[in-house]
């Protein structure tokens, strides 16, 4: 591929503009954390829900509270005095809105057969962008900061790198059918990046908690994990027809676009860090 086009150097420039903006902004929110960063994760979850409905049309009543949903679930999770991601209050939530979800659906105008794909988009919205999203607050609530710090490093650390490989590097298509421009040379420098930055994380924030063994695993787990989640956001962008699922972040695209692969490696974290505990 080589060198960049106008384009996509234009493009770049972008990227890592809003990288360096919104990267300190959201350590920093951690740091804080309590009501930031439940707000932070509660946020973010609404506005990527909120991208994910109206990738597939209206947005009408029913999908409305799916967003209002995946909104709630971080605050709900940060709740629960253990800050598991489902426990108690959190399950029951998340059943009671199955059930308000069927309400709406027997009062949709639409023909009995699309009914089922769109109760499908609502519960994904939040199971995808709620649910995944609750366990960043469960790593804040239950472990010490570094650990939120490490799903970051390890998600950005394997899109930076991939990208830079990808570009340099990349003749083999990873999966063309979903997402053209990847390739394997990406992956494997993502692979790398995954793990600099766990082991880097570790160094800096976790050395007496985290083994040098347990880092790597971490990050390579992340580096699977995380083109997993890009992949899956691709593939319902191609079922939706769109090629962003916003424009909210510039050179990114939407917010959903940016951490899709946080989405699949902050519940690796999690795991990691409880097995620990």
């Amino acid at each position: 591929m080589g060198a960049l086009d106008p384009k996509n150097r234009h493009n770049l420039v972008l990227r890592v503009t809003s990288a360096a903006v919104l990267f300190p902004l959201a350590v920093w929110i951690t740091y804080v954390g309590g009501l930031p960063f439940a707000v932070l994760a509660g946020g973010a979850a609404a506005v990527a829900a909120f991208e994910l409905v109206v990738m597939f049309g209206a947005v009408g009543a029913a999908e409305v509270f799916g967003i209002a949903v995946a909104a709630a679930i971080p605050f709900v999770a940060a709740w629960e005095p253990s800050g598991n991601l489902l426990p108690g209050w959190s399950g029951l939530a998340l059943a009671g809105a199955t059930i308000v979800l069927f309400v709406f659906s027997l009062f949709r105008r639409s023909p009995l057969e699309e009914v089922p794909r769109a109760m499908a988009v609502v519960a994904l919205s939040w199971l995808y962008c709620g649910v995944l999203l609750a366990s960043l607050v469960g790593l804040r609530l239950r472990f010490d900061v570094g650990w939120v710090i490490l799903a970051f490093v390890v998600t950005w650390g394997n899109d930076t790198f991939a990208y830079f490989t990808g570009h340099a590097l990349g003749r083999h298509k990873l999966l063309e059918r979903i997402s053209p421009k990847k390739t394997w040379e990406g992956f494997a420098g993502g692979a790398v990046g995954s793990v600099l930055g766990a082991l880097v994380t570790r160094a800096l924030l976790l050395e007496d908690e985290l083994s040098v063994g347990l880092a790597v695993a971490i990050g390579l787990g992340g580096a699977l994990l995380g083109p997993l989640g890009d992949l899956a956001e691709s593939m319902v962008k191609r079922a939706a027809g769109v090629k962003d699922s916003g424009k909210i972040i510039p050179g990114h695209g939407g917010l959903l676009d940016r951490i899709d692969a946080l989405l699949f490696v902050a519940p690796w974290v999690y795991v990691c860090a409880a097995y620990l505990r």
